[in-house]
């Protein structure tokens, strides 16, 4: 409502209330907006001077190779800002001082606004939506900060800054690269102009300061005791492991933690895209590929690096991710005295996992399939299915036995199962990773051969986890596997549920069915 329509009510002998909530937001933005301009131009005016310094350019070379001297290249560029705002005149009125001078030590020598959000413990992923929209992940939730960048040049700046030393390149003519931070592997991902029309954009995947483990993930509720000791036991004793999610679900950092259980006397190789995996073994050898140069030459693929590593007398493969031909070497690898190798694939379900491994074969060479299937059910013991829930945590869903082929299809029975019971108060996803009964078969192998007992407990429920406890020691039905098509399978002890698109469709007269057993 106007001024005027004010004084004509009032005119009448009428009251008005005038809300200036609106009028002091929008002065506070504009405010806020002034500073902001203010900053930028004294950015502006004391970079070069950064820039053009002599003994600071020695110092940045200097500390590239030795990181002792990066604390003293930040302290003489202190120094010069310092100088620089006081001969200027440019640090009378500026609203926080200190932490002005910590943005352009930020911005000439680290990544800008990025580094804040770095260097926060609860922020696990960082989205650069151009350059006055960064995004975070805390928690499993995205949410908008109140950082930005200066300008889109500021944006390439830190993108060189972060692709130059990984040797890695971004431009138009190659407008996209995934890379790695020298500083603490953490994952990067950039697309600039002429694809991200909104600007350059960044994608950063946080790693922890310290390595996730197992207890850690029992303590986030994503797994239990029972699933950790079953998964240490086979990947101690040489079963093929291989983990399955969606993007975002925690596949690398299960990984990670599943290629810590590897005993320290055996050599390990692993491959990445980029190196996210950080192992303290002794005997580690640790690949990455390599993209094209401008030449469009040089490129080592990751099919590439599988075959050489296979050269080096590694007594475990561990594959960062299948995604293409590679999976066929990889499976042979398993076949072929590698195996309790460990390897990762995006897929929604176990079964959806079998048909992309396929596929994936199938990108490389032309074979039939029955014989992928083979390799497959000969190759993998144990799959992981990882999944990423409503309120943003990740839990380990189900973990599966790969127990052969019947009937050209390969078999996968459920070892644990995760129970959702329904959403609490703060909307957080309950229920729990619970045993179906079903006890794997490599079990007596492990024990006999391998030295690794695995107790019959961790196969049955507790009678605080199940309504219907089961006694330890009593005899656990196991119905015939069902086959895994394109679709799905699950075998729960006592009843068999068959979900496919071919064989079960026809026997069912042409729909899918729930066969009770």
């Amino acid at each position: 409502m106007g001024i005027r329509e004010d004084l004509q009510q009032r005119a009448h002998g009428e009251t008005v209330y005038y809300d200036v909530t609106r009028d002091v937001q929008a002065e506070l933005r504009a405010l806020e907006a002034q500073e902001l301009d203010r900053r930028r131009q004294i950015k502006e005016k004391v970079l070069p001077f950064i820039h053009e310094n002599e003994e600071l350019r020695r110092l940045d070379l200097e500390a590239m190779d030795d990181s002792r001297r990066l604390s003293e290249l930040r302290r003489r560029t202190d120094e010069v800002v310092r100088f620089e705002l006081k001969r200027q005149g440019l640090a009378d009125g500026l609203v926080d001082l200190e932490q002005f001078i910590k943005e352009i030590l930020d911005e000439a020598l680290g990544l800008g606004p990025l580094e804040a959000l770095l260097a926060d413990e609860t922020v696990d992923e960082i989205m650069v939506n151009g350059p006055d929209r960064i995004f975070v992940e805390r928690a499993g939730k995205i949410e908008l900060t109140n950082h930005r960048f200066a300008s889109a040049q500021q944006v390439h700046n830190v993108i060189e800054r972060i692709v130059s030393p990984v040797g890695r390149r971004v431009d138009e003519s190659s407008p996209f690269v995934d890379a790695r931070l020298e500083r603490d592997g953490s994952r990067v991902h950039i697309i600039v102009p002429p694809l991200a029309l909104n600007g350059p954009t960044i994608t950063i995947r946080k790693f922890s300061k310290r390595p996730m483990t197992g207890d850690d993930l029992v303590r986030k509720g994503s797994s239990t005791t029972q699933v950790n000791r079953f998964l240490e036991g086979c990947v101690k004793g040489k079963k093929s492991v291989i983990v399955s999610g969606g993007t975002g679900t925690g596949k690398t950092t299960l990984l990670n933690i599943l290629s810590a259980f590897i005993p320290d006397t055996e050599r390990i190789v692993t491959i990445e895209d980029a190196a996210e995996l950080r192992l303290s073994k002794i005997d580690l050898v640790t690949l990455e590929a390599r993209k094209p140069n401008v030449e469009g030459k040089g490129e080592v693929t990751i099919r590439d690096l599988v075959r050489n590593a296979l050269r080096m007398r590694p007594d475990r493969i561990v594959v960062g991710e299948c995604r293409g031909p590679e999976a066929l070497d990889m499976l042979q690898a398993m076949n072929t005295g590698h195996e309790g190798s460990l390897t990762t694939i995006h897929a929604n379900t176990p079964a959806d996992m079998l048909t992309r491994l396929e596929n994936l074969v199938l990108m490389g060479i032309d074979i039939p399939i029955p014989v992928i299937r083979q390799n497959i059910a000969s190759a993998l013991s144990v799959v992981v299915q990882i999944e990423r829930q409503r309120d943003g945590t990740r839990k380990l869903s189900r973990v599966c036995e790969v127990t052969g082929m019947v009937g050209g299809e390969v078999q996968i029975r459920d070892v644990y199962v995760f129970e959702a019971t329904g959403l609490d108060a703060k909307g957080r996803v309950c229920g729990q990773l619970k045993p179906t009964g079903y006890k794997p078969s490599f079990l007596d192998e492990l024990r006999r051969w391998r030295g690794i007992e695995l107790d019959d407990s961790l196969f049955v429920s507790s009678p605080d986890d199940d309504e219907r406890p089961q006694t330890i020691g009593d005899p656990v039905t196991k119905p015939p596997p069902s086959p895994v098509g394109s679709v799905e399978s699950v075998v729960h002890p006592g009843s068999e549920t068959r979900h496919t698109a071919t064989a079960a469709a026809d026997e069912a007269g042409g729909t899918t069915e729930a066969l009770e057993g």
